[in-house]
């Protein structure tokens, strides 16, 4: 909970330093990468940070913290904070690295802001930023307590067994660890970090779903290649697509994620769209092997059968749950799929049962979309999860 003097200081400061966050969180990296550029060449997503979405998020994530601590003090954003640790976690993250952050966050808030950082603002705002420091090292030393390991000690070195090619943009490699020890156990919809070295020699991290345990010892994920048409193409996957192979050798951290089901009997609607499919194979290869009775709306929405990563996979786990049923929307359908099925996904003509809890994964427009869609038939905010591939930016646009 944050001091009554800092609540009070926040509250008058919180316009000023919302309005300046992104010029906050754009000198906060500039200062940290300049101070220790190891950070961005093999920790950070370089992608991300050409694009501004990893700034985006920062600043969302502050501003949505603070908001929390003076207009709810009692209550904590524990989504928001797990969401953030998970993914800590994954990387590796340790306690002294929020110390570098400090440093550089509140020298930019200062520099930003200029004289209207007072010692008392000052105060108030690195009180902000160790309160949710420490909720988030918490949760990051709890999760690394639950894999058996010591804080940051998340990598294992995994050999590439086989690799499938789901769709000439996606592509499935399966590994088992090169030691030989068991498979680390992971709730379905989880993902690991892959770390892969480039030909600069960074060592560029990135987060895929596993999409099951493909026999004992194996784990499963799927990569999308991530094309250059609005962007740069993503080195990461296009390294992966060209070079790694079976017999290939690669760092993988211990499986993270809190998208997972909560293991009730109430009905589920479980939504993809593209590669946002991974975590849902996932959970639907779990509820079978479970005996699943209850209603499951499975829903994916992608270009053409032809971009469907694991469309197989998909409709046949669907396939195994006693009260099941699938609808694929297709913007450039085959011949012969329904017309109401055709273009983006659009759950108007979907039945949802009453207490459906829903889990959502794909790009941010679809699952808003989505989220509202299903807002309207009566469920309840509460029991609608999300995931994000990349940083989460729904707080970040509000």
């Amino acid at each position: 909970m944050l001091s009554e003097t800092s609540t009070a200081t926040v509250r008058a400061t919180l316009p000023a330093v919302g309005a300046a966050i992104g010029d906050i969180a754009d000198l906060f990296y500039r200062k940290l990468f300049d101070a220790h550029p190891e950070l961005l060449r093999d920790l950070f997503n370089r992608g991300n940070q050409a694009s501004g979405t990893q700034r985006q998020a920062l600043a969302g994530s502050i501003a949505a913290f603070a908001t929390r601590l003076v207009e709810h003090p009692d209550t904590r954003p524990d989504v928001m904070l797990g969401r953030i640790a998970n993914k800590h976690a994954s990387l590796g993250i340790t306690a002294p690295q929020y110390e570098i952050v400090h440093t550089h966050l509140l020298a930019a808030i200062a520099e930003v802001l200029g004289d209207a950082v007072t010692p008392e603002v000052a105060a108030a705002w690195d009180e902000v930023y160790w309160l949710m420091a420490n909720a988030l090292i918490a949760i990051e030393e709890r999760l690394y307590a639950q894999q058996g390991v010591t804080a940051g000690d998340v990598w294992r070195e995994w050999t590439v067994a086989s690799r499938i090619e789901d769709t000439p943009d996606v592509a499935t490699f399966r590994i088992t660890p090169s030691d030989g020890a068991p498979a680390p156990a992971f709730r379905p919809g989880q993902y690991v970090s892959v770390q892969v070295e480039l030909p600069d020699g960074a060592r560029q991290i990135r987060q895929y779903s596993l999409t099951g345990a493909s026999g004992p010892g194996l784990r499963s994920f799927s990569v999308k290649r991530v094309r250059g048409a609005a962007g740069p193409e993503g080195e990461v996957s296009t390294r992966l697509h060209a070079r790694l192979r079976a017999g290939d050798r690669l760092r993988v951290s211990a499986p993270y994620g809190d998208l997972v089901l909560d293991g009730s009997d109430a009905p589920l609607l479980l939504a993809s769209a593209g590669i946002g499919c991974t975590p849902v194979l996932s959970m639907l290869e779990q509820l079978a092997e479970e005996g699943h009775r209850s209603p499951v709306t499975v829903v994916h929405g992608d270009r053409s059968p032809a971009d469907h990563a694991l469309r197989t996979d998909h409709a046949a786990l669907t396939g195994k749950l006693p009260d099941a049923v699938a609808h694929f929307w297709y913007e450039n359908p085959e011949p012969g799929h329904p017309a109401e099925r055709t273009g983006t996904v659009d759950l108007s003509g979907v039945p949802v049962a009453p207490g459906t809890h829903a889990y959502l994964c794909g790009p941010l427009p679809f699952m808003r979309t989505v989220r509202a869609q299903l807002l309207d038939k009566g469920v309840a905010a509460a029991d609608i999860h999300y995931e994000v591939f990349g940083p989460d930016l729904w707080l970040a646009q509000g």
